[in-house]
Order: C-alpha cells, then sequence, then structure tokens
C-alpha cells in the first residue's frame, strides 16, 4: 500500500483516535488542536511541522522521523523520543508539557526548550550541547551521563544534576540555581 505524502495542510481540531491519520510523509503541515493521544504514529515522515495546542501524549514513535519541528502549547507526556528516526532529528518545544519522556542516548544539540515542564523525564546520555532550557522546570528530571556542554540552565529551575557524572564544560548557570549542581553533597546553602 502506499503512503501518502501530503504537504503544506492544515489540520485542525481532529481527533485523530476516532479518525487516524494516513501513514506517509507529512512536509510543511500545521496541526492546530489536535488530539494524537496514543496514537501510532510508527515510521510516520514530519517535515518542518508545527503542532500547536495539541496532545501527543503516549503516541507511539518508533522510527517516526520527526525533522524540523515546533511544539508548542502541547502535552506530550510519556513520549519516546529515543525510539525515533535519529537522521535529522530536529525539535523545538514552547509552553509544552513533557513529564516522562524519555530522550535516552537522543542527539539534540541546540535544542530550545522554552516555558516548559518536564518533570521525570530521562535525559541519560543525550547530547543536548548548546541547548537552551528557558524558564524551564526540570523537577525530577534525570541527567546522567550527559553531554551538556554550552547548555543554558541560566532560567531552568528544580533541576538536579551531578557535574562529575555530566560532561558541563562551559554551560551556563545562575546563583540561585546552583544548589541543583550540589545537591547530591546534602549541605545546606544559604542566600
Amino acid at each position: 500500500m502506499a503512503q501518502v505524502f501530503i504537504e503544506e495542510k492544515t489540520f485542525e481540531k481532529i481527533d485523530f483516535k476516532v479518525n487516524p491519520l494516513e501513514k506517509g510523509e507529512y512536509e510543511y503541515c500545521t496541526f492546530k488542536n489536535c488530539d494524537f493521544s496514543n496514537a501510532d504514529l510508527s515510521s510516520f515522515v514530519f517535515l518542518e511541522c508545527d503542532f500547536s495546542g495539541c496532545n501527543l501524549s503516549l503516541a507511539k514513535l518508533t522510527k517516526t522521523a520527526l525533522r524540523g519541528i515546533k511544539f508548542k502549547d502541547s502535552k506530550l507526556l510519556g513520549l519516546s523520543f529515543d525510539s525515533c528516526n535519529e537522521f535529522g532529528l530536529e525539535l523545538t518545544f514552547n509552553n509544552c508539557t513533557l513529564d516522562h519522556c524519555s530522550f535516552y542516548q537522543v542527539k539534540l544539540k541546540k535544542t530550545t526548550f522554552k516555558d516548559s515542564r518536564i518533570h521525570q523525564a530521562d535525559f541519560t546520555e543525550a547530547d543536548l550541547s548548546s541547548s537552551v532550557f528557558n524558564n524551564c522546570d526540570l523537577n525530577s528530571t534525570t541527567f546522567e551521563n550527559t553531554i551538556l556542554e554550552k547548555a543554558d540552565f541560566i532560567t531552568a529551575y528544580n533541576y538536579t544534576l551531578d557535574p562529575e557524572l555530566n560532561r558541563i564544560k562551559k554551560a551556563k548557570f545562575s546563583m540561585a540555581g546552583i544548589t541543583g549542581l550540589l545537591t547530591k553533597y546534602d549541605i545546606d546553602i544559604k542566600a
């Protein structure tokens, strides 16, 4: 069965649980207020697409290509970005909820996470070089053997990361956030 090729189309307020999206390649498409929760998006190709106000929670992303993708005001709970097609993987997150997502060993250099909630996510062994966590809540998120060189955590908060278990050369942190780097020492820091 041939896969569809859709270009420059806007999908608005569609419940893809009821009407599944046709498997194929979507380029320069916009998805507004759509529900992809629990959808099987395995082997789909999304190129330069915008997802705004969408729910992609627990969607299956096995070998899914996400190239030049912008997520805005979207709910992305429990996604396994580590199962995506890694070729050309490029994502931007603005005002999203990324709780329980896995980015295990994912290469996401220069990725922008803005005004997002990222609780209990896993960035173990990910490459986040030069990425920006602008005003992000990183409560209980795991950073272990993660490349965070030149990453910007200046306005991020609630993070805990061990400088001895991560590569943080030239990463940026605020004075207020420095306690997140010292948690393992169980010391009392006063402002």
